[in-house]
């Protein structure tokens, strides 16, 4: 079955430049490799499943990596990505290359394979965020005890330990372990939507003291 691509396909209909990640505050190998030269040749092109860049750096883009600890920042969703993506792969190659003349590899076993992401998240379940601007429910005194009693959790759209700029949050689920990816998923949905239903009556200058969850 073909990979569902049309995310991608509909971002040709944008230039190069306002498509190209933000990558200056990541820590990863796929961020030191891909210039804005490099994702302009490869943002058109796609493996027979239809796997593009986009793709292949998600995972990157939207973990920054841990600040002491180099990931690899990208993966490959098919074996086709290593000769559609070939340039992207021999530079990251090459900085393989470097490191282990250094006598630090990329993290692997021949039971894991690579690993690809922060090891902070290691072990863990899925993790599911939401970006919301929340601008007068952030500046409710309650508003922490609130992400709290909806087991959720916030930071800023740029990833961990990042600031929310303009009151928006990347809201997720605080618990990774102990439920089913769809419970996961479930409590972020029904967290967030109960978020803005209070964000609409801040703004209406009415109370929420009536709409304060109890404890999940």
């Amino acid at each position: 079955m073909p990979f569902g691509n049309t995310h991608n396909k509909f971002k040709l209909n944008y230039k190069p430049e306002e498509e190209y990640p933000d990558l200056s505050k990541h820590n990863n190998h796929m961020a030191k490799v891909l210039t804005l030269e490099l994702y302009k040749k490869l943002r058109d092109k796609e493996t027979p499943s239809g796997f593009t860049v986009d793709d292949v750096i998600q995972t990157g883009v939207d973990n920054p990596g841990h600040p002491f600890i180099m990931t690899v920042g990208c993966v490959a969703g098919d074996e086709e990505s290593y000769e559609v993506f070939r340039r992207f792969c021999v530079g990251l190659q090459k900085i393989e290359e470097i490191f282990k003349k250094a006598g630090h590899p990329f993290m692997w076993n021949q039971h894991l394979g690579y690993v690809l992401t922060c090891p902070s998240n290691l072990g863990t379940g899925l993790r599911g965020g939401v970006h919301v601007k929340l601008a007068h429910l952030s500046k409710h005194p309650k508003f922490e005890e609130i992400l709290t009693r909806l087991r959720l959790q916030k930071r800023g759209t740029g990833g961990v330990d990042t600031a929310a700029v303009g009151s928006v949050f990347d809201v997720s689920n605080a618990d990774r372990l102990g439920s089913s990816e769809v419970e996961q998923v479930q409590l972020v949905v029904d967290g967030v939507k109960l978020m803005v239903e209070m964000e609409k009556k801040l703004e209406k200058g009415q109370s929420i003291d009536d709409m304060i969850p109890a404890q999940k």
